[in-house]
């Protein structure tokens, strides 16, 4: 079944109108630093589950840190189908699912991401991602259109299926884990190397022939005009961690430490 056109204003209508959005990441597991992120004017921002300090028990602390400021998606331990339901129901406005390769696994992924009719995501009426109980049964499904979909491209067969994947209705972002997929193509760390740029550019090939966004992580702003160049436009710079470590180095870099 097709989705809905997302709401006018949603993050996932930004994505699907060609914007160039900006985001971080929360990995540290704090509210406080969730709110600090938020404040500072992010289009989106991504509580990390799987690489990061916290887990579900920290998870609606910092989704009520974040708040309406700007748009909250989670990253899941994993694709499972009460993983990405407990982090839709605790309140994430979106999923960014790790580690799948191939359209087949994306397809048993998506309904996960939307309740009946268009997916199976189990559905209790008094959760936060149901809008504790504001909505009724006849208004539930359209909450399903402003769902965003985020999927990691991490492996060389993930590049390979990036055409099929991006097609998928649904998945609105393919977001690169440059780490990972450098060091699954046994080039690690080698950011510059010729068959990394080319994977990267099949994946911004990808997205922009399905109009959907290509997204990668950095780690510093100095490298955004050279991803836009290649296509991202949906481009995550650093995290909480490095925001707090890169600050104290710096302080300690000026005093002479």
């Amino acid at each position: 079944m097709p989705l809905q056109p997302p709401p006018a204003g949603s993050l996932r209508a930004r994505i699907l109108a060609g914007e160039t959005l900006f985001g971080s990441f929360v990995s540290g597991g704090s509210a406080i630093h969730a709110e600090l992120l938020a404040r500072a004017g992010f289009d989106w921002l991504i509580v990390d589950l799987e690489h990061g300090a916290g887990t579900e028990s920290e998870l609606m602390g910092q989704l009520h840190a974040i708040g309406d400021r700007t748009t909250a998606i989670v990253r899941p331990q994993s694709g499972e189908r009460l993983r990405i339901g407990r982090a839709l129901d605790l309140g994430a406005a979106g999923i960014m699912v790790p580690r799948l390769e191939t359209a087949d696994e994306v397809r048993e992924t998506l309904p996960y991401l939307r309740y009946p009719p268009e997916g199976v995501r189990g559905l209790a009426l008094a959760t936060r991602g149901a809008q504790l109980g504001e909505v009724g049964h006849a208004d539930i499904a359209a909450l399903n259109a402003s769902i965003v979909g985020v999927f990691q491209v991490e492996s060389p067969l993930a590049v390979e299926n990036a055409a099929e994947i991006a097609a998928l209705d649904g998945v609105d972002v393919l977001f690169v884990g440059p780490t990972d997929l450098s060091h699954s193509m046994g080039i690690p760390g080698q950011f510059d190397n010729p068959d990394f740029v080319d994977a990267l550019r099949t994946v911004t090939t990808a997205t922009e022939a399905s109009g959907k966004a290509a997204g990668i992580l950095l780690r510093s702003p100095a490298d955004v005009p050279r991803y836009r160049e290649l296509g991202f436009r949906f481009i995550g710079i650093g995290s909480d961690l490095n925001f707090v470590l890169d600050g104290a180095r710096a302080v300690v870099a000026a005093v002479g430490g």
